[in-house]
């Protein structure tokens, strides 16, 4: 197979690698496509404790299942599938008997700790191996659904009851989610870099009804603020944004530190929460909802072997959307 691999010079380099094999519980994928996610930055950066080198990064995955391992049940050879970045938990820790599988002391992380999409082949385990049947949507396009959706999705849940959301950070996951709260009825105001003004004509052209940069004020006080972008600063401006009650959600994996801020700002019954991991259960309400909503993301897609391409112009912020590899 081929594929794109971290080692320790930071950047990707393509290799000709054995193929995989399933082992029980697990499925082998040919690989149609994957998305470029920010939490691969922050992989390939080494921003997250070290999860083992080399490593084939890639957590939004579409594909098809071509071989079964011992045990498998439920999925077929020839089927159309889904990866995202939860790989494994361990199924005894009190985190996984409460049902917050999300949280376990032991799991495993696809294109972290195990290999990943950034290749034509990949094996998982089964139980986060999620059926696409319903997508109506080419395979580079339906990719980013994987995290930024479910990741989106489960931030969007935490948010709490809303009609006034806003949304920092205007990526992969937030033209997302954008649609998403748009469905559900809410006003969404967009907060991006100051100067990005195509990220802001492009929250408009998805119905939001403001959008502007991360340094200006909210126009109206909000319910509840999402951030996706990975900056803490943006901590105190969005408790700033919402009203007495309201929410701040922190989706991403990895901020940079968040500066000190009055209480004044936190008073009020104020919340800030984060967002870590996903489950299985956040992945198969989020694919159900896709299709009712009429989901599209909007993605750029790249060869394979461009895969430095697509991570440098997530990182210099050239895209709206998300990006795609396409073996």
């Amino acid at each position: 197979m081929r594929a794109m691999v971290l080692g320790t010079s930071g950047a990707l380099q393509e290799r000709e690698l054995p193929d995989p094999e399933p082992g029980p519980d697990q499925v082998r994928i040919a690989i149609h496509a994957c998305g470029v996610c920010r939490t691969d930055l922050h992989v390939i950066d080494g921003d997250l404790p070290p999860g083992g080198l080399p490593r084939i990064p890639g957590h939004e995955v579409v594909g098809v299942v071509d071989r079964l391992g011992v045990g498998v049940s439920g999925l077929g050879v020839g089927q159309r599938v889904g990866v995202g970045w939860l790989a494994h938990s361990c199924r005894h820790c009190p985190y996984c008997l409460s049902g917050h599988e999300n949280l376990c002391d032991a799991p495993g992380f696809t294109g972290y700790t195990r290999d990943g999409g950034f290749a034509t082949l990949m094996v998982a385990e089964a139980r986060y191996v999620y059926p696409l049947d319903g997508i109506d949507l080419d395979d580079a396009t339906a990719a980013p659904l994987l995290c930024a959706g479910l990741i989106g999705w489960r931030s969007l849940v935490m948010a709490g009851p809303h009609r006034k959301l806003g949304i920092y950070g205007f990526g992969a996951a937030g033209h997302i989610i954008l649609q998403v709260a748009r469905w559900q009825g809410a006003e969404v105001y967009v907060f991006t870099r100051p100067d990005d003004l195509a990220a802001q004509e492009f929250a408009l052209s998805l119905g939001a009804v403001w959008a502007g940069g991360s340094d200006a004020p909210a126009p109206e006080p909000l319910d509840a603020a999402i951030l996706y972008a990975p900056v803490g600063a943006l901590v105190p401006a969005a408790l700033a944004a919402v009203r007495k009650g309201g929410r701040v959600v922190c989706a991403g994996i990895h901020m940079s530190d968040i500066p000190a801020f009055p209480y004044d700002l936190l008073w009020g019954e104020r919340q800030v929460v984060s967002v870590a991991n996903l489950t299985r259960d956040d992945a198969l309400d989020f694919l159900r909802i896709v299709p009712l909503a009429g989901i599209r993301p909007q993605v750029t897609s790249y060869p394979l072997a461009q895969a430095n391409q697509a991570i440098a112009d997530l990182r210099a912020g050239r895209l709206n959307g998300a990006a795609v590899l396409v073996p």
